[in-house]
């Protein structure tokens, strides 16, 4: 590449994407330059509008533009008396595509024992808030089969231990160390159908 300080820069960039190494980065950003007036300029254009206007959620941790209310806790469809607890935003539009769950979600934004990630940012008190004020009656903890996750479950479990709501998790029958987010249709309706008790005050 010649040592040009901003293509090294932009290649050390894109290979952080998932799935993406500096391969594959290297190939992306030729294609860039190649076409710089029907890909880079439209996509710097769409980066610097996504970066100005959308943010996440401060109640849900869902993404939302600024400009509108938060489509995930208004949800316009109607009220809802179950929450789906997925560490993040992938894991959310994984189960929405499904059409399995209907109901309101809560986006950690990661888990409890991931690098750099506190128990602050993990929008865990405002889930407690949400169930107490919106008639929650089921929290179903869909947190991934990693040790991260089931850890991050616990405590969830525990935080919500004084509240009359019923909790639940996804079926064993996820593989060990699986991503929700990677995970079959069928595979998710199975652990939907089959989620497990851990806790009820009815």
């Amino acid at each position: 590449m010649q040592n040009i300080s901003e293509i090294e820069e932009l290649i050390r960039l894109i290979s952080k994407l998932p799935g993406l190494g500096p391969k594959s980065a290297k190939r992306i950003v030729l294609k860039l330059i190649n076409n710089r007036d029907e890909l880079t300029k439209p996509l710097a254009n769409t980066l610097a509008k996504v970066y100005k206007n959308i943010t996440r959620c401060n109640s849900c941790g869902s993404i939302k533009s600024n400009a509108e209310g938060c489509n995930n806790c208004e949800n316009a469809k109607g009220k809802y008396n179950k929450i789906c607890v997925v560490e993040d935003i992938a894991d959310q539009w994984s189960i929405e595509n499904s059409s399995i769950f209907k109901g309101y979600f809560h986006i950690l934004g990661g888990t409890i024992a991931s690098v750099g990630q506190r128990k602050e940012d993990l929008l865990i008190n405002s889930l407690v808030e949400r169930v107490s004020k919106e008639k929650i009656e089921e929290v179903i903890l869909a947190t991934s089969a990693t040790v991260e996750g089931q850890t991050t479950a616990y405590y969830i479990q525990e935080s919500l231990k004084n509240l009359e709501v019923k909790i639940t998790k996804l079926a064993q029958g996820l593989p060990v160390g699986g991503e929700i987010e990677n995970l079959d249709d069928g595979t998710l309706f199975s652990a939907f159908k089959n989620r497990s008790n851990l806790k009820s005050n009815s």
